[in-house]
């Protein structure tokens, strides 16, 4: 028994160390990119580095020369895309895909949220992330291939602040809230807002939209106003 855990534990001692340093190295050679960069590609790529570093360090069955050939390989294979990727702009776009805009000129591009399978309560979030509250507000939205946003306020929006100018500062009436989503009225956001249905439809009326299920998003904005993004079928046939 004591022969068994001198020569296993001297053996795992071995198998981890050199896992260690081997990963060390392919790290420092593939290049280093904060997490918040990485993209889809690399994120796996990385867990792939840790599952089989750990699987050679911990699973005694697994041949230890497979294993770091394995790994080494792996590491190999990246370092190749990453180069191809430099090079070639398809390339690139093959493997990390290109940034997407889902928010262009104030409009929400209802077909690039459904590309890249995200749901308009995640786009408003991200968009509150970097104290965004109002889709109104912004003129462009990028997803970019790390999965975050970048966002380019309206014009109006960059420009000097009511404090800067020192003008009368009213507290917002409302918090803006989503009313109305994918042709649905979200009655609990009207109740909590004090809002009736048939207020929001006089509001669209306004705007010449006949029907909420022609709405893909509808927004209550601060000074009591709706913004309004129309479906993409619903705004090829407006006048």
């Amino acid at each position: 028994m004591e022969s068994f855990f001198h020569a296993n534990f001297w053996e795992m001692i071995l198998r981890t160390t050199l896992s260690f340093f081997v990963l060390l190295i392919l790290a420092r050679v593939l290049g280093k990119k904060q997490l918040g960069q990485l993209t889809f590609f690399h994120y796996i790529t990385g867990i792939t580095f840790g599952s089989i570093a750990s699987e050679i360090a911990s699973q005694t069955e697994t041949p230890f020369l497979d294993g770091m050939i394995s790994l080494i390989w792996w590491g190999a294979l990246t370092y190749l895309m990453t180069i191809i990727t430099i090079k070639s702009k398809k390339a690139r776009v093959l493997i990390d895909d290109k940034p997407t805009i889902v928010i262009q000129n104030g409009l929400i591009l209802e077909s690039a949220l459904r590309k890249n399978r995200l749901h308009m309560d995640e786009l408003t979030m991200m968009l509150r992330e970097q104290a965004i509250f109002s889709v109104q507000d912004v003129q462009y939205a990028l997803l970019e291939t790390t999965g975050r946003l970048s966002v380019l306020p309206k014009p109006t929006e960059q420009s000097a602040t009511k404090q800067d100018v020192k003008a009368d500062v009213t507290p917002p009436t409302y918090i803006p809230t989503e009313v109305a989503s994918d042709g649905q009225v979200i009655y609990e956001n009207l109740v909590e807002l004090e809002l009736t249905e048939d207020w929001l439809m006089k509001k669209l009326k306004k705007q010449n939209i006949q029907s909420v299920e022609d709405v893909f998003f509808a927004q209550v904005q601060a000074n009591g106003s709706l913004y309004v993004s129309l479906k993409d079928k619903a705004r090829r046939s407006s006048p």
